[in-house]
């Protein structure tokens, strides 16, 4: 792990560091789609990330967002942390509404299905994007009493 990643995850359990993050993540998906994932806002390499491209469930537009993941088999877990706010990010209903998405990771572009994990599948998953990002720990305690969503992307055959 790089001095840079590991300074990331100290501070990534910080209050002002999720602010900072919300702030700069409109930045942070330019840089991705213009580099095609060789540069983002957490740095080159130093955290998986990905753009996925939901479909909005009340305006039916396209809606992109940048978001760390971990790899499960074949698959993708991303978590709905929204940082730790009180709510569901947006993106999170969205895929709950209508669960085909796009994912783009570096260059690529293909479909995945999410699936909205629950029970011991979702204590699985949470114990395994913990170890990429251990400030989710921190946004679940802000979180205000919700349970945070965590997501497994199946890749379109």
């Amino acid at each position: 792990m790089s001095r840079y990643t590991a300074l990331l995850r100290r501070l990534g359990n910080q209050r002002w560091f999720a602010t900072l993050g919300r702030l700069l993540t409109p930045l942070d998906r330019r840089l991705y789609r213009l580099t095609g994932g060789r540069w983002s806002v957490v740095g080159r390499h130093a955290l998986p990330s990905l753009l996925i491209t939901t479909t909005g469930r009340k305006s039916g537009l396209p809606r992109t967002q940048p978001l760390l993941y971990a790899t499960d088999g074949d698959g993708y877990v991303v978590v709905g942390s929204n940082w730790g706010q009180p709510s569901h990010p947006a993106w999170s209903a969205n895929l709950i509404a209508q669960p085909n998405a796009r994912v783009t990771l570096g260059e690529r572009e293909f479909g995945v299905r999410a699936t909205l994990t629950t029970g011991a599948e979702r204590d699985r998953l949470w114990a395994v994007v913990q170890r990429i990002w251990p400030g989710y720990a921190a946004y679940a305690e802000r979180a205000e009493g919700r349970e945070i969503r965590i997501f497994r992307l199946t890749p379109d055959s």
